[in-house]
């Protein structure tokens, strides 16, 4: 499948956002006059699960911002392996920033997981808007600082806690941004495979496989990658602070 880009057709009339990207922190916090200006300088592209976003290395152009689907960003190492570092949902915007602000090139791979749609807004454009509203600026502050406090937080899990916790505190993470009520408890909307879910807590395939069978033995989550639930919320969550 190749990429479609096409003007976002999110940038109609008025100030009033669409329902595919009411979801967006930025616009809801600008001005009228800033979000529409905005909105003439998005982009919709569509990409299908074998298409990159944007490879390790490449210059840093645009921002970009999740409106449909789920996108993975990756690392490579020296011999080709690949390691998921996170996921993003509809509404995070994504460009791995802190390359994007120094002009550095792309640190590492951003990947669909199944089709996805993406708006993306080119770098000087970006930084012309925050130039013009304050609002905006400080919500990137924010949003960058949350940013900061996520890799904090997470080399907090690797360096004390065990690694069974750390897979419970990911399935916590998951079932909040992405969770969807199901009959057996709440369902996940994002595949994630036992191999991303390894590479996200620094430990291996086969160590992830025993500890999420364990996880079903015990009758915190039920299903396989594709569809996974979360049987249990209040006992993963005492087993993730424990």
């Amino acid at each position: 499948m190749s990429k479609r880009p096409n003007k976002s057709s999110s940038s109609g009339e008025g100030s009033a956002l669409s329902p595919g990207i009411a979801h967006i922190p930025l616009l809801n916090i600008l001005s009228d006059t800033d979000r529409l200006r905005m909105l003439r300088e998005l982009s919709e592209t569509r990409y299908g699960k074998d298409e990159y976003i944007f490879r390790e290395g490449d210059p840093t152009e645009y921002f970009h911002i999740v409106k449909e689907g789920v996108v993975k960003c990756v690392k490579s190492s020296p011999g080709g392996k690949e390691c998921t570092l996170k996921m993003l949902m509809p509404g995070d915007l994504f460009c791995c920033d802190a390359a994007a602000f120094d002009g550095a090139c792309h640190p590492g791979t951003a990947r669909p997981m199944g089709d996805v749609s993406v708006l993306r807004m080119r770098k000087t454009a970006y930084f012309d808007l925050l130039r013009r509203s304050p609002a905006a600026a400080l919500e990137v502050i924010k949003y960058l600082g949350a940013r900061l406090n996520e890799a904090q937080e997470k080399a907090k899990l690797l360096a004390l806690d065990r690694t069974d916790q750390r897979l419970a505190a990911l399935l916590l993470d998951l079932a909040e941004r992405s969770g969807v009520q199901d009959p057996q408890g709440i369902r996940l909307a994002v595949r994630v495979t036992r191999q991303d879910m390894a590479d996200m807590i620094g430990t291996t395939t086969e160590t992830a496989i025993r500890i999420m069978s364990r996880f079903k033995k015990d009758r915190l989550v039920t299903g396989t990658a594709s569809r996974l639930v979360i049987r249990d919320l209040a006992r993963l969550k005492t087993f993730a602070s424990a």
